[in-house]
């Protein structure tokens, strides 16, 4: 009796029905494997037969590729040259436009691999973020990437001058010139025509300020941050130094800014 009524239970149309539901999942199941973050359209492929410098390499054909995403550290030429010297590699990017040198700039692919060079230097700690990427979801990939190397203090992150103090602006300005990432307390936001300044000392001459210009506001409005809610907080910068009395970094995007906990250790959000 049992048996039977087990068997009355689960009628064909409750088998179909389920069978439909199986599909239905292992269909979003594959759509979801397929979202991975920086599978941009394929721009072209080819084998890598020269190492450029240390963001840009040379295929076989005769392209110059430049790695987009991505900011050289000193061991990042090395790094670049044991990943991809003579492999045979897959561009992928949202257009293949050249830049004004005449490479092209993309993410690259080893063979089938579904991780990019970049995240994969990135995690290594042979690399830093540059923010350029605007796709949330690929910025953010690589921006994990880069947080899990500075919590596990690989490559360069395991000198503790790795991240420059915004409280030390000498420090900062000996690097002018160069790419770093800078954190602090923002003491103060003002604007003086179309730049608005974070400072983050209170000697506006001679402290380290970020700097905004007008027309960027939009994306830094449209992201959800408003520049005056910045005050008294601790955030993290990114970009490249310049200034005569004092350090300055201009801040071009949105991702070149980064909030920090009220209580979170130096260098370690993710």
């Amino acid at each position: 009796m049992v048996l039977k009524l087990a068997r009355n239970a689960i009628s064909p149309g409750h088998v179909t029905q389920r069978l439909h539901l199986i599909v239905a999942f292992l269909v979003a199941a594959g759509h979801a494997a397929c979202a991975t973050p920086c599978q941009f359209e394929t721009q072209g492929e080819g084998r890598v037969a020269a190492i450029v410098d240390a963001r840009s390499v040379r295929l076989d054909d005769g392209r110059e590729v430049r790695l987009t995403g991505i900011e050289a550290t000193a061991t990042t030429r090395q790094a670049l040259t044991s990943l991809l010297a003579g492999r045979d590699v897959i561009l992928r990017s949202a257009d293949d436009m050249p830049d004004r040198y005449g490479r092209q700039g993309a993410l690259v692919f080893i063979g089938e691999s579904d991780i990019s060079v970049q995240a994969t230097l990135l995690a290594q700690g042979d690399a830093l973020v540059s923010a350029e990427i605007t796709d949330k979801n690929c910025a953010a990939a690589l921006m994990s990437s880069e947080a899990e190397a500075r919590r596990q203090k690989k490559g360069s992150w395991a000198d503790p001058s790795a991240i420059k103090n915004a409280e030390s602006p000498d420090d900062i300005l000996s690097g002018i010139g160069r790419f770093m990432v800078v954190e602090g307390k923002v003491l103060s936001v003002r604007q003086a025509g179309a730049v608005t300044y974070l400072n983050f000392g209170r000697n506006w001459t001679h402290g380290f300020a970020a700097t905004i210009s007008k027309r960027n506001l939009p994306a830094f409005e449209n992201a959800g941050m408003t520049l005056k809610s910045l005050e008294n907080r601790r955030i993290r910068v990114r970009g490249w130094v310049e200034g005569t009395t004092g350090p300055r970094i201009d801040v071009l995007r949105v991702g070149q800014v980064e909030l920090l906990g009220a209580n979170e250790p130096a260098g370690v959000r993710p």
